[in-house]
């Protein structure tokens, strides 16, 4: 916890001052950002209250959409935007100005739970757009996430939280609701790498692929199986909650392609989620993949591309993509007694 209080302001700031001929364009963006989820904070927070006979989590998400559009639109920042929400890209009216910038977003991950009170949140990246292009299209936000100037997302449960990496490290701010100030309370978060748990909806056995299924009957083995010590199982069907848990404690979340999203690479949106929590988990030390890759190094087709994502600490990621790398090339025989759609179960004792 940092004892020196440093708002995001001043943060933005200090981080300005590194780059050499800085105009200031990137630090007014991210202020608006944050502004626009401190009025969805706001909003989640009064749980629909005002907002008689709709549905709430179809009324929050159009809420939280609408806020940060309407926060950025107008600064001259941006070249364009795409929502997870929307089917294509949102262009700025001729009437702004014409920024250098293109933003992503999902407005309100996690909404499905919102009708138990649990955790949502926002997700954010930032790309460049096109150099001397004036209409901007889909196809320009189609970047490899290696290419992110920025991500980021903001936690809305017992407090607000700003989870941000500009590509120095990630930091950790909390809302102090007494100022309306994000404040710095974790500074160049390093993800634990020994933490012994694992985040997957066990429920989608059946349609694991045998690496998957290796990975956690392994883990499940405890102490005298071949990891040798004994792993905890999470899982609260919030991704954002998730990536937060795993950055602060460690581990490892397993989002995998199986048997039912084969044909579309995924569960979970690659520009939208994926890549800005990949982003994240690098510049914190650990590792995001598909299972075959990087994450960051998928070139998307389309905005709404769908992908495998396995993120947490660097050795467990980096395990068990070796899985699926053995799985691929044949050389995991010793665990084709699991076969993808056996009867067997991995939570039943042999």
């Amino acid at each position: 916890m940092i004892r020196e209080r440093i708002t995001l302001t001043q943060f933005i700031i200090e981080e300005q001052r590194r780059v050499k001929d800085a105009r200031g364009d990137f630090s007014v963006l991210l202020n608006d950002i944050v502004t626009a989820c401190k009025t969805i904070s706001h909003r989640v927070s009064r749980g629909g209250l005002g907002a008689d006979d709709v549905d709430l989590r179809v009324y929050l998400e159009r809420a939280a959409c609408d806020a940060i559009v309407e926060s950025t639109l107008r600064t001259g920042r941006l070249a364009g935007i795409s929502s997870k929400t929307a089917d294509g890209v949102t262009p700025i009216p001729a009437k702004y100005p014409r920024g250098n910038y293109l933003l992503v977003f999902d407005p309100l991950n996690g909404s499905g739970n919102l009708d138990i009170n649990f955790m949502s949140g926002t997700i954010f990246s930032v790309l460049r757009a096109p150099v001397g292009k004036k209409k901007i299209a889909a196809g320009d936000f189609l970047q490899a996430g290696n290419r992110m100037v920025a991500a980021g997302f903001m936690l809305y449960g017992a407090s607000t939280r700003l989870v941000l990496t500009t590509g120095n490290g990630v930091n950790v701010f909390m809302l102090d609701r007494e100022i309306g100030e994000f404040v710095l309370t974790h500074a160049k978060v390093a993800l634990p790498d020994n933490a012994a748990t694992f985040a997957i909806n066990a429920s989608n056995e059946r349609f694991w692929e045998p690496p998957v299924r290796r990975y956690v009957k392994e883990c499940l083995a405890g102490k005298t199986g071949p990891r040798g010590r004994d792993f905890g199982m999470r899982w609260v069907a919030s991704l954002i909650a998730e990536a937060y848990r795993v950055l602060v404690r460690g581990g490892v979340f397993l989002y995998p392609v199986d048997a039912r999203t084969r044909d579309t690479g995924g569960r979970l949106g690659l520009l939208h989620e994926a890549n800005p929590i990949a982003f994240i988990m690098e510049q914190a030390g650990g590792g995001a993949t598909t299972g075959r890759g990087r994450i960051l190094d998928v070139a998307p087709a389309d905005l709404h591309q769908r992908t495998a994502f396995i993120f947490g600490s660097k050795g467990e990621v980096e395990l068990i993509q070796r899985y699926h790398q053995d799985y691929v090339e044949g050389r995991d025989s010793d665990n084709h007694d699991f076969p993808l759609f056996g009867n067997r179960s991995l939570f039943l004792h042999e």
